[in-house]
């Protein structure tokens, strides 16, 4: 992340992720007049909004449960599914009901939740969790049991000759509620005001529109980037057109509702706080 910038009233402050499923929500924001862009991992941007170093940002739905700082949810896009994910995987050497602990890529908290709801859930397991900098892991390397997220699923995740037992977590919490899934949402600060308010509804409209351009541009922008995130163009036209969901609904709000109410059930969510949802700065076409 970069050093903590002090804004001006007027530079809108934007924290992004840099994976391929990002590209939808935010490409060719980079161009836009006096937005400065803030990339890192998931696991890092809500950490920025808290300090003040974005305005808004796009955060792990987990995250605002466990902010310093309350957070609120800012309904202009998402990164979900709504069954397979493709980059959200366990990989496993043996049966899954027989994993008693689990190496788990850092970039992600959510995932790390919705894994421990997955396992608890469907087979009543707790095991240990092992944190991992999956970036610095040799291919050869992996754990017995590992969960990955984003491009290095595609890019040098294990096999399914020497991890043969994979579960793909977007089919399994669709297996299990019937609903969504919701990885990232952009979130604001929810004690806002005055200057800080008007840039996160600027931001908002921002982004929401880009959203919306950039449905139309799937193959482009699959072609574009898909060979430096690692992917083949097809693979990335499928993944981004149809295997994702960008826009936030009231079915994904419910989904994020539901998954937090279970996270908390099996004490992910230590101090349970309501989900703020920023209805002012909704944006309709």
């Amino acid at each position: 992340m970069s050093p903590m910038v002090h804004s001006t009233e007027t530079e809108l402050r934007l924290g992004v992720v840099s994976y391929l499923n990002t590209l939808p929500l935010i490409d060719g924001l980079e161009r836009a007049e006096g937005v400065r862009i803030f990339s890192d991992v998931p696991s890092k941007l809500a950490g920025a909004l808290e300090a003040g170093e974005t305005d808004l940002s796009l955060c792990s739905v987990i995250d605002q449960q466990r902010a310093a700082v309350p957070l609120t949810l800012v309904p202009v896009g998402q990164i979900g599914c709504d069954g397979a994910t493709w980059t959200v995987r366990l990989f496993s050497r043996r049966p899954i009901p027989e994993i008693e602990e689990v190496a788990y890529d850092t970039d992600s908290h959510t995932s790390v939740a919705l894994l421990r709801v997955l396992l608890s859930q469907q087979h009543g397991l707790t095991p240990a969790f092992t944190p991992i900098q999956a970036r610095n892991v040799a291919m050869a390397d992996w754990p017995d049991v590992v969960l990955l997220i984003g491009d290095k699923v595609v890019q040098c995740g294990p096999s399914a000759e020497t991890h043969p037992f994979q579960l793909d977590l977007g089919t399994a919490w669709h297996e299990l509620t019937g609903l969504p899934f919701v990885f990232a949402s952009w979130f604001c600060r929810a004690d806002i005001d005055g200057p800080a308010r008007d840039r996160v509804r600027r931001l908002a409209i921002i982004v929401d529109h880009a959203r919306r351009r950039n449905a139309k541009r799937i193959p482009n922008i699959a072609h574009q980037h898909a060979e430096a995130h690692g992917w083949r163009a097809d693979q990335a036209i499928e993944y981004l057109d149809t295997r994702l969901r960008f826009e936030c609904t009231p079915r994904s709000i419910e989904s994020i509702r539901v998954f937090l109410d279970a996270a908390a059930k099996i004490d992910a969510i230590p101090d349970p706080q309501p989900l703020q949802i920023a209805d002012d700065v909704l944006v309709h076409a």
